[in-house]
């Protein structure tokens, strides 16, 4: 963040252009991010010709310069991984950011390198390519002895690279990344790569060219647990609706399907089940086209989202909610039927947080993790936009079909049994026993 008023003092009306084109600069070069711009109150009662603002008015040139690295860097990095015997990618949202579409697919389709996406690097390389791991990313990051970090970082998302996620043991790590300060923030780095992701992955592929690829052994190992938990969710996507509700699986199974015939639509998400579970099961096939609640897993960000990308883009958006993060920001339905966007809301609604059925815990008290099992689908309607309530999975993709198809503001409020969710990162060991709590 960047304040110019602080930065770059913008004392005149003058000064507003020069501050501006900073601002973008900042903004978008390195690691890109929130700009804030502070103009004084003073400012508001200065004038200026229009001819003399037209003479301060101009394009910032070469924004995103390019950030080579260093020679030495690239050959130790290709090194390591020359000498790695079980490697992985680890695609992250800087990547993704950085658009090295190109780059990426080049390097690992030449080394042969499985890869595992993080959440908003999906899409970057399809997750239906064949070197995807990311049905088996547990077994990938414990049995890993190389893990190639593409503008991801060794943060809490990925446990800072250490504990029984990563096989209790330190693995070595290639990191690209644009910010050397990022480097050895976690875990000692053998081998960082500072640049931006363009020219640290063209030059590192370059260097690898003629190497042999992954270790079939590898590979080999990692597809075999791939097929078998594929075979697996399959078996969930496909179980029959109980009485009390459909599951997160075979309720995103119709999600999973109509996104690999429309991979351009913009996907939102957040929640708890709703965000783990759609990451793991819903595919995505374009870069750039998943927006979820981040490295910080802010809740409210969903219907903000929503009104952002469907305005930039003028593509549908499909959002998926948990019914609790949708409370966050739900009133924005308000914004999106005013502007007429195209988003179709999905309500995952079990009537909880992570689950429907948490009993009171008496004395008079309420459950603070039960909801009400709201008619989300009648607040659309309220604000003039077309509500669905759907109990199956047929009836949630007759809804879905048809709310994308009309390109107006939609909600489907998809009920889930309320028993079907789980704490988020299986976190209930933490959790004191309810006989601890009142003794």
């Amino acid at each position: 963040t960047l304040s110019l008023h602080d930065a770059l003092p913008i004392c005149s009306i003058k000064d507003i252009p020069i501050g501006i084109a900073r601002a973008i600069r900042t903004a978008v070069s390195g690691r890109p991010g929130g700009v804030y711009v502070d103009l004084p109150a003073k400012l508001f009662g200065q004038t200026l010709s229009v001819e003399e603002a037209k003479q301060l008015i101009f394009k910032p040139v070469d924004v995103t310069p390019a950030q080579i690295p260093a020679a030495d860097a690239i050959a130790r990095a290709a090194e390591v991984i020359k000498n790695a015997k079980r490697p992985v990618v680890m695609l992250g949202k800087g990547a993704a950011m950085a658009k090295a579409d190109a780059e990426v697919k080049a390097f690992i389709e030449q080394t042969g390198i499985p890869f595992l996406p993080m959440g908003m690097a999906k899409g970057l390389m399809p997750d239906t390519h064949p070197q995807s791991a990311a049905a088996t990313r547990a077994f990938a990051l414990a049995q890993c002895d190389v893990c190639i970090l593409v503008g991801a970082r060794l943060n809490w998302l990925m446990q800072h690279g250490k504990g029984k996620t990563w096989g209790n043991e330190l693995k070595k790590f290639v990191q690209i990344d644009i910010q050397a300060n990022e480097i050895d923030s976690n875990q000692p780095i053998a081998a960082p790569v500072v640049g931006d992701v363009k020219s640290c992955l063209s030059l590192l592929t370059e260097a690898l060219k003629g190497a042999p690829k992954a270790p079939a052994e590898w590979t080999g190992a990692l597809k075999e647990k791939v097929d078998t938990n594929k075979g697996k969710l399959a078996t969930k996507m496909a179980a029959p609706v109980a009485p009390t509700g459909m599951n997160y699986s075979n309720s995103l199974g119709v999600l999973k399907e109509f996104m690999l015939k429309n991979p351009s639509i913009n996907l939102v998400n957040e929640g708890a089940n709703a965000l783990d579970n759609t990451r793991m099961i819903v595919d995505m096939l374009e870069p750039r086209r998943r927006l979820d609640s981040g490295t910080w897993g802010v809740m409210g960000i969903g219907m903000g989202y929503c009104v952002a990308a469907a305005t930039v883009t003028g593509d549908p958006v499909i959002a998926v909610e948990g019914d609790s993060a949708f409370g966050f920001s739900g009133m924005e339905l308000e914004t999106i039927c005013r502007y007429n966007l195209p988003v179709t809301v999905i309500i995952m609604n079990n009537g909880g947080i992570y689950k429907g059925n948490e009993e009171d815990p008496g004395n008079g008290l309420v459950s603070c993790t039960r909801l009400i099992r709201g008619r989300y689908d009648q607040m659309m309607e309220a604000f003039g936009g077309k509500g669905y309530l759907v109990n199956t999975p047929e009836e949630l993709k007759a809804a879905l079909e048809e709310a994308v198809a009309s390109k107006k503001p939609c909600l489907i409020n998809a009920m889930i049994d309320p028993d079907a969710g789980v704490e988020s990162g299986r976190i209930k060991s933490l959790n004191i026993a309810r006989s601890e709590e009142h003794t």
